[in-house]
């Protein structure tokens, strides 16, 4: 599917915000948004479910035995600091 063109919009004001009218043709599915500020510009882009915190959420606990980090290292009574 092909990128709408380039449109000019209109912005709307009342006594808190800021609104912007987004035409039919860069519709996207969700009730949600991520904007940001980038110098001059504001960039628009959806929230997309399913994303790294999700699959963190997603894992068990791990069973895996994990090396003794500290193995090797001086006493911290012989450290120098």
């Amino acid at each position: 599917m092909a990128e709408p063109a380039l449109r000019r919009v209109r912005l709307f004001r009342d006594e808190q915000e800021q609104t912007v009218h987004i035409p039919a043709e860069f519709e996207w599915r969700g009730t949600e948004a991520i904007l940001r500020r980038d110098g001059d510009r504001l960039i628009l882009e959806p929230v997309r479910e399913g994303g790294l915190l999700a699959l963190l959420a997603s894992w068990g606990p791990l069973d895996d035995t994990f090396p003794d980090i500290d193995e090797g290292l001086l006493p911290l009574r012989d450290v120098v600091l």
